[in-house]
């Protein structure tokens, strides 16, 4: 890309984010935006976004809706799920609740939560949650609801807290002649060199790929590559969020190195490539325990811890929460139906797709039940184990004027010349104003 059209799709990707920007802080009002409190006059209909359009998820976020209505009707007739898929989903809700049609509830992902819970976007469900019979506050695993809270008041619920873990196509290996993630793993030589070497022998010369990313990382970078710099030891910003870290040597380095397996070892594909993993034309695959329920016995997989990189292992999480906005025509009922939704129950319910983060739930038999396409030892190892202890990826509370610039800039870093050294400090440089305010 020249540089006069990176400049062009910089001011209107600046453009575009600023202006999300604003619509945040005019969204801002905390408990007592939106609705007045005063009970309706009759039972009323909440609507909750989201970014899924799966009909599983859509079939269970139904049936617990259903069965809430079923024993409220006085306060709920219906509740409807609005998918609002797509890269502008951030852009597409501010607006919503900046332009007087705001949702009632809303998914927002843990790299943005920060942003939503210090705007005073969302309610406070501290009281609900605590008043509410069986709710069981003290389940909640330790750390999980940290980015969703603040002054030790909870504003959203991580209804899905799922580890990143490494699916395998067994058979796609051994005929590279590679050997089997879990023989490294007792040899305690999984690592993601070992990973990438591996995926290098099973894309050479054939129509699959060797590694995937849990997202694309040319156009989603967070998302894609959030989870893995983590064993290098990088982040994105300082913890307080006000220092652009990408140009530490740490995070040079991880960049360096991802360039690498995409130009030099090929374990990568290049930008524009579409592989998919359950249809066997991928050999590893980082992802999530949701994505076992598109797999049969079409060829032999397996579902691994992550690798080890520079700085060890990280386990980490990837969050789903959801909150009630305070600006909706019916908070307080609305953050009763969340209570209702994420409740010890119906937790388990959603478990089939969002490893709660409820420690009593995580369990090899809760979630079995859940995924019954993951064996005892996969879910204990993979999923429960590093739920215990995961970590969340980096988040901010100015994500959405800070992620697209970065994507912008990391343009220049995927051609077979770019060079992360150089890279890296722009990236810092676009996004310094951001991270200071």
């Amino acid at each position: 890309m020249n540089g006069s059209t990176n400049r062009r799709r910089f001011l209107t990707a600046a453009a575009t984010l600023s202006a999300g920007a604003l619509l945040l802080a005019s969204c801002s009002g905390g408990d007592d935006a939106g609705g007045d409190g005063d009970t309706p006059d009759g039972p009323v209909e909440l609507r909750m976004v989201m970014w899924s359009a799966n009909e599983g998820h859509h079939e269970i976020f139904n049936q617990i809706a259903d069965a809430y209505i079923a024993e409220n009707p006085e306060l709920v007739s219906a509740v409807s799920f609005e998918p609002l898929t797509g890269s502008g989903y951030v852009n597409a809700l501010t607006t919503q609740i900046a332009g007087g049609d705001a949702p009632d509830l809303a998914w927002v992902s843990e790299a943005n939560a920060a942003q939503f819970v210090q705007s005073g976007v969302l309610y406070n469900l501290q009281p609900t949650f605590t008043e509410t019979e069986g709710y069981d506050i003290d389940d909640l695993l330790d750390g999980a609801i940290d980015v969703w809270s603040a002054d030790g008041e909870i504003y959203g619920y991580p209804f899905s807290n799922s580890p990143f873990g490494m699916y395998v196509n067994n058979d796609l290996l051994a005929a590279a002649g590679q050997p089997n993630p879990r023989d490294l793993m007792a040899s305690g030589e999984w690592t993601w060199d070992k990973a990438m070497e591996i995926a290098a022998a099973v894309a050479d010369g054939t129509s699959t790929t060797g590694f995937q990313a849990s997202d694309d990382p040319y156009t989603n970078w967070n998302a894609a590559l959030g989870a893995m710099w983590m064993s290098w030891g990088a982040a994105p910003w300082s913890e307080d969020g006000t220092e652009c870290t990408f140009d530490s040597p740490e995070m040079v380095e991880f960049f360096d190195w991802f360039h690498g397996q995409i130009y030099d070892t090929g374990a990568v594909a290049e930008p524009g490539a579409e592989f998919d993993f359950a249809s066997g034309q991928v050999g590893l695959r980082l992802s999530q325990l949701s994505s076992s329920t598109a797999l049969g016995d079409d060829f032999a997989w397996d579902f691994v811890p992550m690798p080890e990189g520079p700085a060890g292992t990280v386990p980490v999480v990837g969050q789903g929460g959801v909150g009630v906005v305070a600006r909706g025509d019916n908070p307080q009922i609305a953050a009763d139906f969340l209570a209702y939704f994420t409740n010890p129950e119906n937790s388990q319910l959603l478990a089939q797709f969002f490893p709660p983060p409820r420690e009593s739930l995580l369990t090899v038999e809760t979630l079995s039940a859940a995924a019954p396409a993951l064996t005892e030892e996969q879910i204990q190892g993979t999923v429960i184990d590093q739920a215990l202890v995961g970590v969340t990826k980096a988040g901010h509370v100015n994500m959405s004027e800070i992620a697209d610039p970065v994507r912008v800039e990391l343009d220049a870093l995927w051609v077979p010349e770019g060079d992360a050294a150089t890279v890296m400090p722009a990236i810092c440089e676009a996004i310094s104003d951001s991270l200071a305010g």
